[in-house]
């Protein structure tokens, strides 16, 4: 069978900024905030609240999320890229090479699987979410992440090799399809979806192209950026959005 990406790679020198950034830029303590919430929920509502879980992390990146996930259970990742693997190894994170759509692992190995901000990655994402399926345990969730309207396309979709985003039912259908049950759909990030829009909307009139989006920022405000957009997690607790940057999934393995 012929796969291409966690397929394709994110632009070379993308990892390195991301290493740098994650810690502290707004958007990644923003987003973990909410996944841990989220995460929070599914381990309480699971039926392995009661022992530890194992926990895979598809397209990990250089590991800040694999960081979080590890307060849930044994945590590995899987990635494509040599030198994100590199950056998770000096972290002491126990990371795999190989594809979202050909998964280095057993059937039912796992009790969780995320991918946050992958699936956009892939030219054939029902197929990697067919993989995720298989590798998770009978009863396993699934915790997904992704950007939402092709209409808000910029250039961090560009250097990222982003294939789509999103709409709410388009994610939805293409995990009901690869055999999961949809616990929970919801966009994510309104609070700072009038500023991309308009940023992305300037960025495309003038032609300005940074080198990576995660380089526009103002570091002196990053704490309070991070607090406001971190603070969604507690509207998530009660409501879906009904519009935002991105979507969040739960789901979980649907038995044949």
């Amino acid at each position: 069978m012929e796969t291409t990406a966690l397929s394709k790679e994110m632009e070379q020198h993308t990892y390195g900024i991301m290493n740098d950034v994650e810690d502290k830029h707004w958007w990644f303590v923003g987003r973990r905030a909410i996944l841990e919430s989220f995460l929070q929920d599914i381990i309480e509502k699971s039926k392995i609240k009661d022992q530890k879980s194992k926990i895979l992390d598809v397209g990990c990146g250089t590991g800040a999320n694999l960081e979080m996930l590890k307060q849930f259970g044994e945590c590995e990742g899987v990635d494509v890229s040599d030198d994100a693997l590199e950056f998770c190894r000096k972290k002491g994170l126990k990371v795999h090479k190989g594809l979202a759509e050909e998964l280095p692992f057993e059937d039912e190995t796992f009790d969780l699987v995320t991918a946050l901000d992958v699936v956009e990655h892939l030219d054939n994402d029902v197929a990697g979410l067919k993989e995720m399926r298989r590798v998770l345990k009978k009863d396993g969730k699934t915790l997904i992440f992704v950007p939402a309207f092709m209409w808000l396309w910029g250039v961090q979709d560009d250097i990222s090799n982003h294939r789509i985003r999103y709409t709410r039912q388009q994610i939805v259908e293409r995990m009901e399809k690869a055999g999961f049950e949809i616990e929970r759909a919801t966009y994510a990030n309104i609070t700072f979806f009038a500023p991309i829009l308009a940023g992305r909307a300037l960025m495309k009139i003038t032609g300005i192209k940074p080198e990576s989006e995660n380089n526009v920022n103002v570091s002196a405000l990053n704490g309070f950026f991070g607090k406001i957009f971190s603070s969604e997690k507690y509207w998530l607790k009660k409501a879906n959005f009904p519009f935002g940057v991105s979507i969040v999934i739960v789901a979980k393995k649907k038995q044949k």
